[in-house]
């Protein structure tokens, strides 16, 4: 599964003034990244708000992105949920024929301990589709600890790669030591892209790449390429707005960038809210030295 390789982004849901879908937005998004250099597109993850999307909005959003990208990109698909055997017959009745895999969260809220996570993640491996593990305890309140994802790294081919965002940057290396071959590790944090890729990681499932693909993915070829120097150069050029689009939540923040590139407008559905003046000030003042 090589072809998941680089940088993928994670989709924002656009929505118009009444908070309805805004097609037209979604499909300059997806025309954006694809002339720019992003590899592959995540569709309903976390940061599309896919929480306040009705089954309906989400059929349509899907459809939307399979028809625009014209299978220019590799597409992966959002499927999670804390009711595995609800998440299991999801992924089982979906029709997966555009995408690449699946992305699923770890169980949240429930926190099962690390037997738990294994038996759930053991279930959607018995439906025999491409599942790439996600963890991040940040939102979900429980990690997946590394010997879990190895674990289940090497008893199912089909779990093959782990989108990581634990905090503690040593569990990815760790994964990235031991792991069997065929076994794949992504950034799931924007800030870790470049160490865990030079670490020996597949790139990154990323937020800010979709306002800066360009340089996102030339960072990361860089990396691929062990040009150390110059791919830290944008590391560093882009760090301190990628923690700016994070201070109030995500996706406020990557939603001001877009907006203020004009290629979607600035509204999200509660419980989520647009950033601060404050903060959409501090974001607009450093995509001026970018």
């Amino acid at each position: 599964m090589s072809i998941l390789k680089g940088v993928g982004v994670a989709l924002v849901t656009p929505f118009n003034e009444d908070l309805s879908v805004d097609f037209d937005s979604l499909t300059k998004l997806v025309e954006y990244n694809i002339e720019n250099g992003t590899n592959y597109l995540v569709v309903l993850g976390t940061t599309a708000e896919a929480a306040t999307l009705s089954a309906e909005e989400k059929k349509q959003v899907i459809e939307h992105i399979i028809k625009v990208n014209n299978k220019r990109l590799p597409l992966v698909l959002g499927i999670g949920g804390n009711d595995t055997l609800d998440v299991k017959k999801q992924i089982e009745e979906a029709d997966l024929s555009a995408f690449e895999a699946v992305l699923s969260v770890s169980p949240y809220y429930n926190k099962p301990n690390q037997e738990g996570l294994y038996q759930h993640y053991k279930a959607l491996a018995s439906t025999g589709k491409n599942i790439i593990i996600y963890n991040v305890p940040s939102r979900t309140g429980q990690n997946v600890e590394a010997e879990t994802t190895l674990r289940l790294a090497k008893e199912f081919p089909n779990l093959f790669l782990i989108k990581e965002a634990a905090p503690n940057i040593l569990q990815y290396f760790d994964i990235l030591r031991k792991k069997p071959e065929g076994f794949s590790l992504v950034s799931g944090d924007d800030e870790y892209t470049l160490p865990v890729t030079l670490a020996g990681g597949d790139g990154v499932i990323s937020v800010i790449g979709q306002a800066y693909p360009k340089e996102f993915s030339t960072m990361v070829q860089l990396a691929f390429e062990g040009k150390v120097k110059e791919a830290y150069a944008i590391h560093n050029r882009l760090v301190d707005i990628t923690r700016l689009i994070f201070a109030e939540g995500n996706p406020c923040g990557i939603k001001v960038i877009l907006a203020e590139k004009g290629i979607i407008k600035n509204y999200l559905r509660l419980p989520l809210v647009k950033a601060s003046e404050g903060l959409h000030a501090k974001i607009k003042a450093e995509m001026a030295t970018i």
